[in-house]
């Protein structure tokens, strides 16, 4: 049973790989970088077909008779099949949201990794170039018979069309001039695309004009999205209820932190003052942000490694801005080198920011500049860098179990669930082990943008339920984030537009933070033997499988 299962789980894995190009070359594997995913009608019957299959050769599978490794691979890969299933049939994303469709996406794992040999990429390139038109055109013909775009995501599409339009004409141009010879059909194919791209956007935007289809999926649909992403049976009320509680909790514990960095008793409106005298004391703009980032990165670095909390991999980590084409959804993300790359410890992870747009007027411009303080991005590189997303993924890589299952299919739940685990775990540590009067005020300032950062958290898993089961309006939500949550306005305007453009991805950070405190906390309790090191990277060493299930692999 366990040979047969492997043999199955890796056909599966590869119907998968073979069905998304642009997934399986972000993963590493190089196999379809020539082509793009079909999204067309008979695709989808395809499809649709062969997750079918492929769900029945996994239930058919005695789970019973499986080691705990092979069975937890089973639940995984059978939880990923049955998503994919209801996401193609049920949710059809491709039928009304044209960032399906974004190019940017097709090119610019091409442009920024070198998973092939500089002439390969290049015919690669000239291939998915000259795909784009056909794929384009399907966008236009899907997207005109559905139930209709959302502006929201119209609108944002269209920002990250300018990013992929930049691509063909600035830097694939910059990349073909470092090789000796291009294929013959390059410059063909680069200006189909290129003309291709203007047309969709000339349409798109003509659409956009009559973009007024909700993008809040409704309480029916969202509770099934919830149930798909977090891996989890809990409802959305149950979620909504639970938040607001440890809502109230942390406002209680940022009030008592900020009464202590402030030298004075509690009293009203002490917590937005101490967090805007933070802001301006660690003021940042255009030119700083990114410097500042990578000092943290640097310091970050020799503090998780002087504290002995995790083991600490030599993989390189950079920061780097974040392309135009993938700017929108959110402001910073990690973005690690493929998994199946064979020299995945050798090839960088990027930690992308976010700047803002040169367009914004001068006062949004600041107000991101405030939320985005030097004190909060040394909370923001905890979280995508080390102990966070990058140090979790490097441990994730080097995973080498019976199949590629856990290789490849990441928990959100657990990746983000670590990741403001870390933020934790570094801000009780604190940023110094100086005992002096200004090392103490330099924790608590840690302590207290982690803990905004938690009120975030959270408030992230409220607005999207509300957002999504159609109880809140944007004024509601705005008010929420910036009282409650002391965000500044812009990034809890850019906060609902995540809302809008996303659905259940908000709650995998509150949802799993939860998940793996609790992970943590039983672990401890088991196995007093450990310390902190051995326990955290015990919990890092099985993949990022969802919470639940690593609980087995850890003998829970």
């Amino acid at each position: 049973m366990t040979r047969r299962f492997r043999d199955v789980a890796e056909a599966v894995l590869d119907a998968l790989l073979a069905d998304a190009p642009e997934w399986a070359l972000d993963l590493g594997d190089v196999r379809g970088a020539h082509r793009l995913t079909d999204h067309t009608v008979e695709a989808d019957a395809r499809r649709v077909a062969v997750l079918t299959d492929a769900l029945g050769s996994l239930d058919e599978i005695d789970q019973d008779l499986l080691p705990t490794g092979d069975a937890v691979d089973l639940e995984v890969l059978r939880s990923r099949v049955s998503a994919d299933l209801w996401h193609t049939a049920e949710l059809r994303p491709h039928t009304w949201d044209p960032l399906t469709y974004t190019p940017g996406e097709a090119l610019h794992v091409l442009l920024e990794r070198d998973s092939l040999p500089l002439p390969e990429r290049l015919e690669a390139l000239a291939a998915r170039c000259a795909a784009l038109p056909d794929h384009l055109a399907t966008a236009r013909e899907r997207l005109s018979q559905g139930p209709g775009i959302p502006r929201v995501h119209a609108e944002t599409a269209l920002a990250q069309l300018a990013g992929a339009r930049a691509m063909l004409t600035d830097d694939l141009p910059a990349l073909a001039s470092a090789a000796s010879t291009r294929p013959p059909r390059w410059e063909s194919a680069r200006e189909a695309a290129l003309a291709a791209v203007d047309e969709y956007t000339s349409w798109l935007r003509a659409e956009t004009e009559f973009a007024t289809a909700d993008p809040r999926l409704g309480e029916r649909v969202f509770a099934a999205r919830l149930w798909y992403t977090l891996d989890s049976e809990l409802s959305p009320e149950a979620l909504r209820v639970r938040a607001e509680s440890d809502l109230i909790a942390t406002e209680e514990e940022l009030a008592e932190v900020a009464a202590e960095y402030e030298g004075r008793p509690r009293r009203p409106g002490q917590t937005a003052e101490v967090l805007a005298g933070l802001a301006r004391d660690h003021a940042t703009d255009a030119d700083t942000i990114r410097p500042l980032a990578e000092e943290a990165l640097a310091h970050l670095y020799r503090r998780v490694r002087e504290l002995d909390m995790v083991t600490v991999h030599e993989d390189p980590v950079r920061v780097v801005p974040m392309p135009e084409a993938r700017r929108g959804p959110a402001v910073a993300y990690c973005e690690p080198p493929g998994p199946l790359d064979p020299r995945v410890a050798e090839l960088p992870t990027l930690v992308a920011v976010a700047p803002p747009p040169a367009d914004w007027p001068r006062a949004r411009r600041a107000s991101f500049f405030r939320e985005y303080n030097g004190m909060l991005l040394r909370n923001l590189m905890v979280h995508e860098a080390l102990p966070g997303h990058a140090l979790q993924l490097a441990h994730a890589a080097r995973h080498d179990g019976s199949t590629r299952v856990r290789r490849v299919l990441w928990s959100g739940t657990f990746v983000e669930g670590w990741a403001v685990h870390a933020e934790s775990l570094l801000a009780a540590h604190g940023w110094t082990d100086g005992l002096d009067a200004e090392s103490r005020r330099t924790n608590l300032a840690l302590r207290l943008v982690q803990l905004k950062m938690r009120l975030r958290m959270i408030l992230n898993a409220i607005l999207d339920v509300r957002v999504h089961t159609r109880d809140i309006t944007e004024p509601e939500a705005i008010a929420l984030m910036v009282e409650r949550g002391h965000q500044e306005e812009g990034e809890a305007h850019g906060k609902w537009r995540r809302a809008e453009l996303t659905s259940a991805q908000l709650s995998t950070y509150y949802v799993g933070h939860a998940e793996v405190a609790d992970l943590s906390r039983d672990l401890k309790a088991a196995r007093p033997d450990l310390n902190e090191r051995r326990r955290n990277d015990a919990m890092l060493a099985h993949g990022a499988p969802p919470p639940r299930h690593l609980r087995a692999l850890l003998g829970l």
